[in-house]
């Protein structure tokens, strides 16, 4: 006889075969149907479906539409990130940021209880291993403080090890309310959500223009996609992440902040090595440097991913060290930001890519923070690209930038070109932000 929860899988699978889920009946749909929308978000990453599910939610009464390119939501940036909850540590105090990723932790921990989706408050060591990394780390408690990251404090070495038992360090801020996550079932939740109260989503949809129909129709904007597919609406809103400059370029917006991406690659802990990281274990950021280094991250299926480095990724959207795509190579190669960004930072970019062939390279540095780590405790892990906006002086591009674009289609599109990290953390935060922006730019 079935138990209660083996009928409920059981009729969990036979509904699987056909839908996956219930509302996935309407996401995976690749042909837009003849309805007309108030709105379209391009974009179903995790920033444009939380920006979707808030539109939805404030004006519950207009039409609206996601536009994602491939064959499932949450493919790339929402689907291949570390999993970690932010406390808003390491922002500038007063900053966007840091109110965005203090507040976004908080709403995304109370989202998660309210829809069933298993979350861990594994905590974070930020961990110095140098004397002279204590000024820094003494100053991100600073930062942490004023940007009110709750129960931070300072330890020592045997408070460290009491924390993280197979860790060594001078000296460590600790963060108990860092967790992990899988965002991409957020994500698809918030997709569910957004489709539930009768919100459309599209896959395989392509964008490749958009143009006026006629000025003075109730829906002018005409969003074409590949493969003939179309779709009327009165107002756009992009959340392109890795392709967020081309889809500003769409509407006549200006190429810079140019997207270039950088990939990292992760790698694993062996299964019977996993006790050697508790939680989070990070390094104190050097402002030298353009990222932040290797870490020890424990992921929501109790697997270690350790890592990343950063390198330049040939493809957009290419995970492995192979990938290549000419326009997307010459893009960026031929941008003068991100030949300044090399100039300047020539020898950290050859370590990275060393550390990214030899995996002995990369365990060395993990090796500062649990000595005991061994290259026979590890095997080569999943990758993932991050889009970086940069500017035409090699800066990496720090805060939010929104576009419109010339003419009249201008007017209609309102375009998220950087939503900088840690956008996971705080896509709720960021999607009330943009609709705020949404409603003032089309008064709605």
């Amino acid at each position: 006889m079935l138990t209660p929860l083996c009928r409920f899988l059981a009729v969990r699978r036979r509904a699987a075969k056909c839908i996956h889920w219930n509302w996935a009946l309407r996401s995976l749909c690749t042909q837009p149907s003849t309805e007309d929308y108030d709105v379209c978000i391009v974009g179903g990453g995790i920033v444009g479906l939380a920006a979707a599910k808030e539109l939805i939610e404030r004006h519950p009464n207009l039409k609206y539409a996601v536009v994602e390119k491939e064959k499932e939501l949450s493919v790339h940036q929402s689907g291949h990130n570390s999993g970690v909850i932010h406390a808003g540590i390491y922002y500038t105090p007063g900053s966007l940021k840091a109110r965005l990723c203090v507040e976004g932790a908080e709403l995304a921990y109370k989202y998660c209880d309210e829809n069933d989706i298993p979350y861990k408050k594994c905590g974070k060591l930020i961990v110095a291993v140098e004397p002279e990394e204590i000024p820094r780390l003494e100053a991100l408690h600073e930062r942490g403080l004023k940007n009110n990251v709750k129960d931070m404090k300072m330890v020592g070495p045997d408070e460290i090890r009491e924390i993280e038992p197979h860790c060594r360090g001078v000296k460590a801020l600790t963060s108990p309310h860092t967790g992990i996550v899988d965002w991409a079932r957020v994500a698809k939740s918030f997709g569910e959500t957004f489709n539930k109260k009768g919100g459309h989503i599209f896959t395989e949809f392509e964008v490749k223009g958009f143009h006026m129909t006629k000025e003075g129709a109730d829906f002018p904007v005409t969003i074409e996609g590949k493969k003939g597919k179309s779709l009327r609406c009165r107002y756009v809103l992009t959340c392109g992440g890795l392709f967020a400059d081309r889809l500003a370029q769409l509407s006549g917006c200006n190429p810079i902040p140019r997207i270039v991406p950088f990939r990292g690659d992760y790698l694993l802990l062996k299964p019977e090595k996993c006790h050697l990281s508790r939680g989070n274990i990070y390094p104190v950021p050097n402002p030298s440097l353009p990222f932040l280094g290797v870490h020890f991250t424990p992921r929501i299926d109790g697997s270690v991913w350790l890592g990343p480095n950063a390198v330049f990724a040939f493809k957009r959207e290419g995970y492995n060290m192979t990938d290549f795509n000419v326009k997307d190579a010459v893009d960026s190669l031929s941008f003068r930001g991100l030949q300044k960004l090399v100039f300047k930072n020539f020898t950290y970019g050859l370590s990275e890519m060393y550390k990214g062939v030899f995996i002995a390279a990369q365990v060395k540095q993990l090796q500062r923070y649990i000595p005991e780590l061994r290259v026979q405790d590890v095997t080569r892990g999943p990758s993932g690209v991050r889009a970086q906006a940069l500017d035409m002086e090699g800066n990496l591009v720090d805060d939010f930038v929104f576009d419109g674009g010339e003419g009249a289609i201008g007017s209609r599109v309102l375009h998220v070109r950087n939503a900088p990290s840690p956008a996971a953390t705080s896509s709720l935060s960021i999607a009330k932000m943009i609709i705020d922006k949404v409603e003032d730019t089309f008064s709605l």
